[in-house]
């Protein structure tokens, strides 16, 4: 145990059990700071420390998992989402960093980074500004001796920058949650269950078709996919704060709605039909032709349908990763396929993870997690996925993103004269993997 900078705090490595209070008790808490995560980075062969910062009573009070990967230049620590700390308290954000750095030393790493779980600024939905920046919270890390690695928009390769909220505070059932969503996803939401989708969390059984969802996905959205081995060891990780949710198409539902809607079109022809013979007017006759054309488009739909139930009694469209922290439920990755993006699946999903895993367990807070930063330009590469996601009335929270503190400032330093020599391509973190996060999986189809 050693010693913190201010009010009798002494630093020390955490417990297991004392980290896991201290993330689900702390504002900052989130999965990426839990044993699950740490359990994921050991599982890829990285090393972790839990390191704390403890009162005159030896309770902890601030701490963060540091993960250990190698790069060309000694080992690189990653505080995820992290440090859990007060970022309103300067003496608490200076005691955690001591920890940190302290540990750093001992695991001879080059330098270790940190992406604080704190809101830097907060931003209505379309982009505009709610609130001023907290500059107190970038002072308080640079006088921890943190190098801020700076302020932009687009994917992070490690951890998003930019992330979409939505506060269920107040909401109760699943009227109210369908009732606060924009006019176009609550129809969408109907459209999919009026098709047939059905959703159902699945198991480690299922991965298989899980994979190849966001295998497709990726393929066609250009970002890399993990492979079906990372979802078990998600799942083995996290075990049931971990949710895997299918949404099928089932076939039988889906041929029975079609039915109905060509059989109500048919009576409702039938009868414009048998008034004209009556009395043939010009209203009627503009129903008619009307009618008559939505009734063979339905006839159209009915006929799809049938060749789609010979496929199989559920086809799976689409595909969503959740997991569970006391302090909000984080959407983390998803896939749609592309055949099936009219029945409006990856809406279906959302709903349904918000009103179970949400509405139902009172849990206020639903994290849809990363955006691009980007809201003024259509062809910003994270486009699509803000419009999904802004459909359900959320909020948007920036992050103060990528903290930097030298360890050994000696091999800093030559890494910064190698990376000029060379271009810049020398490997500066050399991670295995990446902490989860979301990137362009989140489907809007």
């Amino acid at each position: 145990m050693t010693q913190a900078t201010a009010r009798h705090w002494n630093v020390r490595p955490l417990r297991d059990g004392e980290f896991e209070q201290l993330s689900q008790r702390m504002a900052e808490g989130s999965f990426q700071q839990s044993l699950g995560m740490r359990d994921m980075a050991q599982s890829h062969g990285a090393r972790t420390s839990l390191v704390g910062v403890v009162d005159e009573h030896d309770e902890p009070v601030a701490g963060a998992m540091i993960v250990y990967t190698p790069s060309r230049f000694g080992p690189v620590g990653s505080v995820w989402a992290g440090p859990l700390c007060d970022p309103d308290d300067p003496d608490m954000v200076s005691a955690v960093s001591e920890a940190i750095l302290a540990d750093g030393r001992r695991h001879h790493a080059l330098s270790i980074s940190c992406w604080p779980n704190d809101v830097y600024r907060r931003h209505h939905s379309d982009g505009s500004a709610d609130g001023a920046a907290d500059g107190a919270l970038m002072r308080d890390y640079t006088r921890a001796h943190w190098r801020h690695q700076g302020f932009g928009t687009g994917y992070d390769s490690v951890m998003n920058r930019w992330v979409y909220v939505k506060d269920l505070s107040g909401i109760g059932d699943e009227r109210a949650l369908l009732g606060s969503y924009s006019k176009r996803t609550q129809w969408s939401v109907k459209r999919a269950r009026s098709m047939g989708v059905v959703v159902r969390e699945v198991g480690e059984d299922q991965f298989g078709v899980f994979a190849r969802i966001e295998q497709q996905t990726a393929e066609r959205r250009r970002f890399a996919f993990r492979g079906e081995q990372y979802f078990h060891d998600f799942a083995r990780a996290f075990g049931d704060r971990a949710h895997f949710m299918i949404a099928y198409i089932d076939t039988a539902r889906y041929l029975e709605s079609m039915q109905r809607k060509a059989d109500d079109l048919q009576a409702l022809v039938d009868s414009i039909s048998a008034k004209m013979q009556a009395r043939e007017t010009t209203k009627l006759r503009r129903r008619y032709n009307e009618e008559s054309s939505n009734l063979a488009a339905a006839t159209k739909r009915l006929q799809a349908a049938r060749e789609l139930a010979t496929r199989g009694a559920l086809l799976p469209a689409a595909c969503s990763l959740f997991v569970e922290h006391p302090n909000e439920v984080v959407y983390l990755f998803s896939g749609s396929l592309e055949e099936f993006k009219p029945f409006y699946a990856s809406a279906l999903i959302q709903h349904e993870a918000m009103l179970r895993l949400c509405v139902e367990r009172g849990i206020d807070r639903y994290n849809f997690y990363g955006i691009d930063g980007v809201f003024d330009d259509p062809h910003s590469e994270g486009h699509g996925v803000l419009e999904f996601k802004q459909g359900f009335n959320g909020y948007v929270e920036e992050l103060p993103g990528e903290f930097t503190l030298p360890v050994s400032r000696v091999r800093c330093a030559v890494k910064r004269i190698a990376q000029k020599v060379i271009g810049g391509s020398v490997n500066s973190t050399g991670r295995p993997w990446r902490s989860a996060r979301v990137r362009r999986s989140s489907s809007a189809g």
